[in-house]
């Protein structure tokens, strides 16, 4: 369910609308993807284009989603109606996410109090001194506080969504809806908002390889040493180039992958988790179960549980 704002982002409500489109041609199980206002009516967006707008707060009791887009209003108010629709739905355990200048009507409503938040950069200075009991990530391209999620709008909130479709309903769904929209089925929230220079497209190409190298050998021991080598740089420039394209460190996106990977044959096959340990490169199942949990929330596990798949494949493709 979107909850939109007279004035709402265009390209923020199609982006949405496009991750939770029907896609049951693919195999895919169908979204109730639905679009609600605190009046129902005509509203218009950022573009001057006409909304037509048939549904009313009273949804909001039954989303299991509520997606808040902001309207043309870069601070948006909190209108009685609509905190309490939001609280009404936080109590009952409904997954809130706010982009851009939406996270001003949660932090209002009181339900980021105590919690990390983020919203535009252009908005963080404000956000921060009208809300000091939040916490804010000023770059991050969204923050996932469980059922509270806030991003920092525009193309991050594709990624918010694609992030949270990967955590809600595994990496094989979030994967083939990527590719349909031909997107990066993932992007880690702590990524910087934007750059203020541009990466010279001859860095970028320089690491292309290695960066493919590494997807193909996670489960081989990796220094940074090796890769600079491979890049044919220096240690240190390795490392401020890698950042200017991946927006992580070598090793934070290294284990970022380990553990997307593992994620993935977690669900797609019936690998014991002493292999899969194996697999993504840790050196024990201890190690990786940690990880995995901090990076997840719950363990290797309990997470095949959450994402049952029958038939499972092994490695070599064939079904059981």
């Amino acid at each position: 369910m979107a909850l939109v704002l007279d004035g709402v982002s265009a390209f923020a409500l199609g982006g949405i609308g496009w991750v939770f489109a029907d896609r049951t041609r693919l195999g895919l199980s169908p979204f109730d993807f639905r679009v609600c206002a605190e009046v129902p009516g005509m509203l218009q967006t950022d573009l001057g284009l006409p909304l037509r707008v048939t549904h009313g707060l009273a949804e909001l009791a039954e989303a299991d989603l509520i997606v808040v887009l902001p309207g043309d209003a870069s601070i948006p108010r909190l209108s009685p109606a609509v905190a309490a629709a939001l609280r009404a739905a936080h109590r009952r355990e409904a997954i809130i996410v706010a982009l851009c200048g939406g996270a001003y009507l949660l932090a209002s409503a009181g339900l980021l109090d105590g919690r990390r938040a983020t919203t535009h950069w252009s908005l963080v200075d404000d956000f921060a001194t009208r809300f000091p009991e939040v916490s804010v990530e000023a770059r991050a391209l969204y923050v996932d506080e469980g059922r509270l999620i806030t991003g920092a709008g525009g193309v991050a909130g594709i990624d918010l969504c694609l992030h949270l479709l990967r955590r809600e309903h595994g990496a094989a769904v979030a994967n083939a809806i990527g590719r349909e929209m031909v997107a990066a089925p993932h992007r880690e929230g702590d990524h910087a908002q934007y750059h203020d220079r541009p990466v010279p497209a001859g860095d970028d190409a320089s690491l292309t390889s290695v960066i493919d190298w590494l997807r193909a050998n996670l489960d081989q021991p990796i220094s940074i040493a090796d890769l600079a080598a491979r890049a044919l740089m220096s240690e240190r420039t390795f490392i401020r180039r890698f950042k200017a394209v991946t927006g992580a460190t070598p090793y934070s996106w290294l284990s970022a992958q380990r553990l997307h990977r593992a994620a993935e044959l977690l669900e797609a096959t019936d690998l014991s988790i002493q292999q899969i340990t194996h697999h993504v490169g840790y050196n024990t199942v201890a190690v990786f179960r940690q990880q995995f949990t901090k990076r997840h929330g719950i363990s290797p596990r309990a997470y095949r549980q959450k994402f049952p798949r029958e038939p499972r494949l092994n490695m070599a493709g064939k079904r059981r």
